[in-house]
């Protein structure tokens, strides 16, 4: 498969910085867009035959859909705070509306059932702190299985990966030679030299690769990239030391039930037993739902 990673652009839709779905990426379950509504604005959109979350990136916005309405409160930069968000069904009129400006996400996955319109509060999100040393890093589980059961296939959670450190690590793969077969979007947000602003001056690496080595894809990322991953592992991850990493994980399958079950690379799996004797980076938690942490 080719064209795995689409910077910045080369997805876009007017103003919408991505616009991709499955038939985009050569694929059948995932999508994702990123919408972006001025002071004032509203749109409506459309899900079809997607659900999707309803995600601020920075700003806030309402959402109306199916007689129901959310106020989500969002946050000034995906830096600064975990977030509150919405789940809009599939066959859905979703009205947006914004008063200050919103850049919005909404991560899709094709599904057969239609659930009723969901808010997820931002209190209710566990931050987890995972690996240690220079692996640690932050993951916000808004909508994994086991936290956010309410979705039919639509599986998403963020990233932080404080700058120098790495993420993603040990690689791990979730296609037909493990218990679980997923196809998943990293969406990147790289900081600048505040931390917080999202700016294209900064970057991070990423890779993805496979047993037989057609995919051996190792690519610089910026603010704003998308990466598509069909099969084989991926990561690790890396933020250039300066510029913090945050990315969205957008995941669905075909699979009967929801699961973010993963095979490690067996050559990289023994670096988790390593983590035992490293200390936590104290930079992470990054963000709560309070906001930063330092």
């Amino acid at each position: 498969m080719k064209n795995l990673h689409r910077p910045l652009g080369t997805l876009s839709d007017g103003e919408n910085a991505v616009e991709l779905r499955p038939e985009d990426a050569g694929w059948t379950y995932t999508g994702l867009r990123v919408l972006l509504l001025h002071p004032g604005q509203s749109r409506t959109v459309e899900t079809g035959e997607f659900e999707a979350f309803v995600l601020p990136l920075s700003g806030g916005c309402t959402v109306e859909v199916d007689g129901e309405r959310f106020d989500l409160a969002g946050r000034d930069s995906v830096f600064t705070r975990v977030t509150d968000f919405a789940y809009v069904p599939r066959d859905a009129s979703v009205r947006l509306s914004t008063r200050d400006g919103v850049e919005v996400a909404l991560p899709m996955a094709r599904a057969e059932r239609r659930l009723p319109p969901r808010y997820g509060p931002a209190e209710d999100v566990p931050v987890e702190v995972r690996g240690a040393g220079s692996a640690t890093r932050q993951v916000t589980n808004f909508g994994v299985p086991g936290v956010w059961d309410h979705a039919d296939r639509l599986i998403a959670c963020e990233l932080i990966t404080p700058d120098g450190n790495w993420s993603s690590y040990p690689p791990h793969k979730h296609d037909e030679t493990c218990e679980v077969v997923n196809e998943e979007i990293y969406y990147f947000r790289i900081a600048g030299r505040d931390g917080v602003t999202p700016s294209r001056e900064g970057f991070g690496f990423h890779r993805t690769y496979t047993d037989d080595g057609s995919i051996d894809e190792d690519v610089t990322v910026r603010d704003g990239d998308v990466f598509l991953i069909p099969r084989g592992y991926h990561g690790p991850c890396v933020a250039a030391p300066g510029y913090p990493m945050y990315y969205l994980n957008v995941l669905a399958g075909p699979g009967a039930d929801r699961s973010m079950a993963f095979c490690d690379d067996p050559a990289h799996t023994w670096v988790r037993d390593s983590w035992r004797t490293q200390s936590l980076d104290p930079r992470c938690p990054v963000t709560t739902a309070e906001g930063r942490t330092a």
